[in-house]
């Protein structure tokens, strides 16, 4: 086995570490609009929710050199935003989205991607993701020498589409959500396993 002392590498060296470690990771394929009202579209997988009464996203923006991405500046003059769930249907347009387009450039736009109108933010919805979640600032830190905006945001309304929903739940078989690996790889849910619930005595459980 081989290790790595955390402190003698560099961001890159240990970013690449942690991308290829901590998998599989969800994408929140985010919509931003700017004070012109352009709409950006950009993926983002340090990404998970953090609490649930009110619920609450956290997503993790790195910047672009000393730079703020467009996303992060678009959250931080307007304090509103989308997180649209990216799935095995969407994913090709989620991933070009990923490329750096010029600041005030819709990535919405460019890749044809029809956008509708959020309930209770500026920023539209992607009409080809099948769930997303309007959401609000509650807080952002900084973080490290290189200053990553870790994003906490509080969600406004989930929007779900009927085929996903069994009950007031998300038919998890019915459901194709995207995760991403290391570099340009990207998982599949695969195989989903269930598990008796804790407490639950399964049928080769020994007593």
């Amino acid at each position: 086995m081989r290790s790595f002392a955390a402190n003698e590498l560099s961001a890159p060296e240990a970013y690449a570490l942690l991308v290829g470690i901590v998998v599989p990771r969800p994408v929140a394929w985010i919509t931003t609009v700017n004070a012109a009202g352009t709409v950006n579209a950009a993926p983002f997988s340090c990404y998970t929710f953090v609490c649930n009464r009110p619920p609450m996203l956290a997503v993790n923006i790195g910047r672009r050199g000393e730079a703020l991405k467009d996303t992060a500046a678009n959250i931080a003059a307007t304090g509103q935003f989308v997180v649209n769930v990216a799935t095995e249907e969407t994913l090709a347009s989620m991933h070009a989205s990923s490329a750096e387009y010029a600041p005030g450039e819709s990535e919405a736009a460019a890749l044809g991607l029809k956008t509708l109108a959020s309930a209770h933010v500026a920023p539209p919805r992607l009409a080809c993701s099948p769930i997303a979640m309007e959401c609000r600032t509650e807080r952002l830190l900084e973080l490290g020498e290189q200053r990553s905006g870790l994003l906490i945001g509080e969600v406004l309304a989930f929007h779900v589409a009927e085929a996903l929903l069994a009950g007031d739940r998300v038919a998890m078989d019915r459901f194709h959500p995207i995760a991403r690996l290391g570099g340009p790889h990207y998982a599949a849910l695969g195989r989903i396993i269930t598990q008796p619930r804790v407490g639950q005595a399964g049928p080769t459980e020994r007593r």
